[in-house]
């Protein structure tokens, strides 16, 4: 596996983790959980973004945006309609 899809895929795991984390665990201030995934999809593409200026190289660049959004999306995508089935 090559560096691009490593930083992909650890990108993937982050956002499940913290889309599992805010099912389990409900926010305080009484607002649905997928209120937050908005928040968790703009961070993915964030820290893509982020981990491109600092590697100063635009090699992929756009085919991460690609995936990572794309991901990040499919991810919440199953976590709101498991959020919806389940209540």
């Amino acid at each position: 596996m090559n560096a691009n899809w490593t930083q992909i895929v650890s990108i993937w795991t982050l956002v499940a983790i913290l889309t599992v984390a805010l099912i389990v665990v409900p926010a305080p201030t009484g607002q649905p959980v997928e209120a937050a995934f908005g928040a968790i999809l703009a961070g993915s593409i964030a820290t893509v973004s982020l981990l491109q200026l600092f590697k100063n190289n635009a090699d992929g660049f756009v085919r991460k945006l690609v995936y990572v959004g794309g991901g990040s999306y499919l991810i919440l995508a199953l976590a709101t309609a498991f959020v919806f089935l389940k209540g």
